[in-house]
């Protein structure tokens, strides 16, 4: 019998250059450390550091914490400097481009306006500013992106009322979708059911963080009370074998962010992550970022991560990349095309790694 003959091991300099989405990305967890202090100096904020080793110290990057609550400690910085229109333009412009350096060629961003009015703007200008980033970042980088809007369970549900407003207001004038994120543990999506119906009535794309700090219930809520075309994480979807079978079978996308969910104590180790699982079963996964800054990750890391850690088929790859351009709020003309243009890149850049032709029929 013949020695099966090794597969070329996969880079993390190819990871890179693979063209990739994220759909996952949270604007206020994405900032560079340069930049937080810079606007901290420019608009007089008091961080209570004033060098990047005490600003890491304080927010963590990386850090696994005690719980999802513990996480999200690391916005009540990223805020403090992200309440002028000048700073939100940044951001978005920023963020775009470190993800167009690593080839990253559509993204969603997601935030809430309610949380940057501290200093009196505007829920228009708030989303106006952030919209006009990123279409300056697509004009300059070739990166394409959409908005989406988030209701914060753990405020209200009348703020969540508000945030769908706009998102209706703001529907094809760069926001794509409407999220619910925060808090899950106590805080029950169909809480927000008035939020969503108005959503829904205006045929708004709909995802919901579900299934990360609490359990299968959680999903069912975003899915059959709030109607969620996708769902934030989902790594706890595995306890509930049924409602794993319904996401399978109703191909409802899973916005993975591996390193984040370990930090966040939503699975405990990389290894006992799900990810690999959801996919050989044929569940639509995709895999995303999370917060650039607060999870010290970029998208080539996870991608690189996922591989090391479960040995990912060259198939597994294309399945990842080609289900991040099918699960996007992307218009489908538009989809169709950027579809087929991904999927030969991918399928090019793979064969030529590992020279040999795995795809052709």
């Amino acid at each position: 019998m013949k020695n099966k003959k090794k597969m070329k091991v996969f880079t993390r300099e190819f990871f890179k250059q693979l063209p990739k989405t994220d759909l996952h990305v949270h604007l206020d967890g994405s900032l560079r450390l340069e930049t937080i202090l810079d606007l901290a100096k420019k608009d007089k904020v008091d961080l209570g550091v004033d060098n990047i080793e005490e600003l890491k110290k304080l927010i963590g990057p990386g850090k696994i914490h005690k719980s999802l609550d513990d996480y999200l400690k690391g916005f009540d910085i990223t805020l403090k400097v992200l309440q002028t229109r000048e700073s939100l333009y940044r951001a978005a412009y920023e963020l775009a481009q470190d993800c167009a350096l690593e080839n990253v060629g559509y993204i969603e961003v997601r935030y809430s306006p309610v949380l940057h009015t501290q200093k009196g703007l505007s829920a228009t200008v708030i989303v106006e500013s952030v919209v006009e980033g990123l279409k300056d970042a697509q004009k300059d980088f070739g990166i394409n992106s959409g908005v989406i809007i988030c209701g914060i369970r753990n405020i209200s549900t009348e703020v969540s009322m508000r945030m769908a407003e706009l998102a209706v207001a703001y529907k094809n004038r760069g926001v794509v979708a409407f999220d619910l994120a925060g808090a899950e543990y106590n805080y029950p999506a169909k809480d927000h059911l008035q939020a969503f119906s108005l959503i829904l009535s205006n045929n708004v794309n709909v995802t919901i963080h579900a299934g990360e700090a609490y359990g299968p219930d959680s999903i069912h809520q975003a899915l059959h009370y709030c109607g969620a075309h996708r769902v934030g994480h989902g790594v706890r979807l595995i306890e509930d074998g049924d409602l794993l079978n319904y996401v399978t079978d109703h191909r409802i996308p899973l916005e993975l962010c591996p390193s984040s969910n370990v930090q966040t104590g939503a699975v405990k180790t990389m290894e006992e992550h799900p990810v690999k699982f959801y996919l050989d079963l044929g569940i639509r996964v995709t895999l995303n970022t999370d917060n650039r800054l607060i999870t010290d990750t970029t998208m080539t890391d996870e991608y690189y991560t996922v591989y090391k850690t479960f040995d990912l088929s060259p198939q597994n790859i294309l399945d990842l990349v080609i289900n991040g351009v099918k699960s996007s709020f992307i218009p489908f003309e538009y989809k169709k095309w950027y579809l087929r243009d991904i999927k030969k890149k991918t399928v090019e850049l793979i064969e030529k790694h590992i020279g040999e032709d795995m795809f052709s029929n």
